[in-house]
């Protein structure tokens, strides 16, 4: 399967003053440490004007790797027939506002696993917990390596079957780790990438307002993005855990993403 790679450099433009009449500019460029990866600051003065300043922050770049699972004609059917069902509507088309974003792990330890579960349009036979609610199998838009490696496995505004009653707004993203869907164990290199991860969701999406983790999703069911019309369908969930939410919440905290159930 051919993989392309690809390098995606977050922004941020801070602006701390202006000039009318820009006549003699000093430019000074200095490297700083953000999330544990060094970025450029490259910052303007003008000489006549002191106090004018621009200083443009390149934020570090966000290595994403395109490994798509299985998502022919069959697939997109069935998740157009997920949406009549779940949701009640009828659409031409897969695609999603982006306006969530749920964390996951993957309960396995494999990544090669992992993505197997994840890569047939159908889903297993022992997924008898959701199997009544569609045969559509389980997705995630990304994957994320016990490494820190984050793979992207379908078009990012197409809808994944991950979340159960906010699919429709949500992108996806697992994490291989929580050993037997109860240990908390997603690893250091796993946080920063999530949390890189983040930033570059929230600035290619505006629309994106709330993170959540898998395990708070029911706190979503009086929000306006809850969707579900089946009052029986739900299930419990752990990942990817309160410790690891609350690190990547806490790097994040510029972003002003609201919670689960906010």
């Amino acid at each position: 399967m051919k993989m392309n790679r690809i390098l995606l450099s977050l922004s941020a433009l801070l602006i701390m003053g202006c000039a009318n009449d820009v006549k003699n500019i000093e430019t000074r460029t200095q490297v700083i440490e953000t999330q544990g990866k060094e970025a450029k600051v490259i910052e303007t003065t003008v000489t006549d004007a002191p106090s004018a300043k621009v200083s443009i922050v390149e934020a570090p770049s966000i290595e994403i790797i395109d490994k798509p699972i299985d998502f022919g004609q069959e697939r997109i059917g069935m998740t157009k027939k997920y949406i009549k069902k779940h949701y009640g509507f009828e659409v031409d088309n897969i695609e999603i506002e982006p306006k969530i974003i749920v964390l996951h792990w993957t309960a396995d330890m494999s990544f090669d696993k992992s993505f197997k579960r994840l890569q047939p349009q159908k889903l297993f036979s022992d997924r008898k917990d959701i199997a009544k609610a569609s045969a559509l199998n389980v997705s995630a838009h990304f994957l994320v390596k016990r490494d820190g490696t984050i793979y992207r496995l379908m078009p990012e505004n197409w809808m994944a079957r991950h979340v159960i009653g906010l699919n429709y707004s949500a992108i996806g993203v697992e994490n291989v780790g929580g050993k037997g869907n109860k240990k908390d164990d997603l690893t250091p290199a796993q946080l920063k990438a999530n949390i890189a991860l983040v930033r570059y969701l929230k600035e290619k999406y505006p629309t994106i307002s709330h993170m959540i983790g898998h395990h708070e999703y029911r706190k979503m069911e009086n929000t306006e993005f809850w969707l579900e019309l089946d009052k029986g369908y739900r299930t419990k969930k752990s990942d990817p855990g309160d410790v690891f939410m609350s690190k990547v919440r806490e790097a994040v905290s510029d972003l002003n993403l609201s919670g689960a159930g906010k």
